[in-house]
């Protein structure tokens, strides 16, 4: 079978992307499978990457991804293509399916899912319509409320806010989260990932600034009261709507060493987080913490993989979900694959299901009438 790992992309994550897609590039069973590599660039073209360099990523556990820039290697899709629907300079780039492994915008919000439904090429992962709706921050949560299911209050910043009305909008919208939330606060755009664009705001005089910060990644952002809470996640893998089992796998628990989880934290400070698998919960609480999980992701009709995101209060006890990433950091140290291997799936066998899982879904697709004729 041939899988196009495409990596890279035009978000503030393209670097994240070329250490996860390094990984999953290594565990892939290359007896079974044959690996194209696609690398977008920042500009947001696509370039077919030369053999060598999946040979040396495979060569080598510490190695990123690059994408090199050939004009002659650059890629086209042609929609209604099917499998055949890539091309280069050279011809047609045959796939069965593309493992996509593109974090944040243009990668999680729906946009590549939809570009590849209307090519018709299977992949990896949420559909186009669950793609974008988890990547919105804001719509998550009003169907996890809608659903019963538990997450914090928030005030919602729009674009509009700014530029009408001189920003009294925004400044009325501020200070009502400043009275029914108190300080501190977080600040972060409703659509990235990896707490791009995030800031913890202890006073009113650090408000304005990350409101600023926030809207120059997203033109929606959201205010939340930042509790004292303990980080829980849980990763889930399975398709909610086409059928098939959905497996909640052992929670983990972040402790970070910086004021918050940010993205120095995540990805470029070693000693940023302690990963403590499986959470230090009880037997009872790990499974109130899975089951939820479970609900969070088929509530959104999720499919192939998600790492669903819990805060617990500190002073309460009390269990919230966070967010949802339906492209969670997949390097090997990451939690999502950690948490998969605590529970007895190891990275190859995971990288393996999401396969099979991405084709079954396509399948289960491409059964369904789309005309009357």
């Amino acid at each position: 079978m041939k899988i196009a790992v495409i990596y890279g992309g035009k978000s503030g994550e393209h670097e994240v992307s070329l250490v996860s897609a390094a990984s999953i590039v290594r565990n892939i069973n290359t007896a079974k499978h044959d690996i194209i590599l696609i690398g977008i660039a920042k500009s947001g073209k696509w370039f077919l990457q030369n053999e060598t360099e999946c040979e040396r990523v495979r060569a080598d556990a510490h190695a990123a991804l690059t994408v090199a820039e050939d004009a002659d290697a650059l890629v086209s899709i042609v929609p209604g293509g099917g499998t055949e629907g890539l091309r280069t300079k050279k011809g047609t780039l045959p796939v069965d399916v593309v493992f996509s492994v593109l974090h944040g915008t243009y990668g999680e919000d729906g946009t590549i899912q939809g570009l590849l439904d209307m090519t018709g090429i299977p992949y990896t992962g949420c559909s186009t319509a669950s793609s974008a709706l988890t990547m919105d921050k804001e719509k998550t949560k009003q169907i996890w409320r809608e659903s019963r299911l538990p997450v914090l209050p928030h005030v919602c910043l729009k674009q509009r806010d700014r530029v009408n009305g001189n920003g009294e909008s925004l400044q009325k919208l501020m200070r009502q989260a400043e009275t029914e939330f108190g300080y501190p606060l977080f600040v972060k755009p409703c659509g990235t990932g990896s707490s791009v664009g995030a800031s913890k705001v202890s006073k009113e005089t650090e408000l304005e600034a990350a409101v600023a910060e926030a809207f120059r990644w997203d033109d929606k952002i959201l205010i939340e009261p930042a509790i004292d809470a303990r980080e829980i996640e849980c990763s889930v893998t399975g398709n909610s709507v086409s059928g098939g089992e959905v497996t909640a796998y052992t929670p983990g628990e972040i402790k970070p060493s910086h004021t918050f989880y940010d993205y120095d934290a995540k990805y470029t400070d070693p000693n940023g987080a302690k990963l403590c698998i499986p959470a230090d919960l009880s037997a009872e609480q790990l499974d109130v913490v899975r089951k939820t999980a479970v609900k969070a992701y088929e509530t959104l009709d999720c499919s192939g993989l998600s790492r669903v995101d819990f805060f617990i209060d500190r002073k309460t006890g009390n269990l919230y979900l966070n967010e949802i990433n339906t492209m969670p950091g997949f390097t090997s140290i990451s939690m999502f694959p950690k948490m998969c291997e605590a529970a007895g799936l190891s990275y190859a066998d995971l990288v393996e299901l999401i396969i099979t899982e991405g084709l079954d879904r396509y399948k289960a697709r491409r059964a369904l009438k789309t005309s009357r004729n």
